[in-house]
């Protein structure tokens, strides 16, 4: 069972609500999160209710402010607890072209930046083979977050039905896995 923290100031001040389960929309209880501290679990917080806007994984640690997330602002309205199973390794496919077509790339592991190591300057689709991976806006783990789990993203549009605000994988530089 997880446990995340929300307090409306940065350094963990002022009003605070705790969660231990998903929770679509908490902001009757905090107008605004300037830092969390996850006591445990993976979690995503989300900036808009019912798991829409930005997405923000969050590991066990303290977060004293929301840069210390990446956040772009004290948005946070709703959050889900990630949930690992026993499953197959952590794996990943990425493909140049749209429908799993041109050159492959497959990874067992982090990949902190597609452009630098593969130099590609796009990915149009992606098979999540195994295990839970988050793809960067930025190279080295920075910029906006897109979670993905075991599945198929035939084209960059796909990745819609991921998270809720149109993101592509044309924005993704960097891929890293979640155990």
């Amino acid at each position: 069972m997880g446990r995340i923290i929300f307090f409306e100031d940065k350094s963990y001040q002022g009003r605070r609500y705790e969660c231990d389960s998903d929770c679509t929309d908490f902001h009757s209880y905090l107008s605004r999160c300037n830092s969390c501290r996850v006591d445990s679990g993976t979690w995503v917080i989300y900036e808009r209710p019912n798991y829409g806007g930005y997405q923000y994984v969050l590991t066990r640690g303290d977060y004293p402010d929301y840069q210390s997330w990446v956040g772009l602002s004290d948005r946070v309205h709703s959050c889900k607890m990630i949930h690992f199973a026993n499953e197959d390794p952590q794996k990943i496919q990425l493909y140049v072209k749209a429908d799993f077509a041109g050159r492959v790339f497959e990874a067992l592991e982090d990949c902190p930046s597609v452009l630098t190591d593969f130099h590609w300057r796009e990915v149009h689709s992606c098979r999540v083979l195994g295990g839970w991976w988050v793809f960067y806006e930025h190279a080295n783990y920075k910029g906006r977050q897109y979670l993905l789990g075991k599945g198929r993203v035939p084209q960059a549009g796909g990745l819609g039905r991921h998270v809720s605000h149109g993101a592509v994988f044309q924005e993704a530089d960097g891929v890293k896995s979640l155990l």
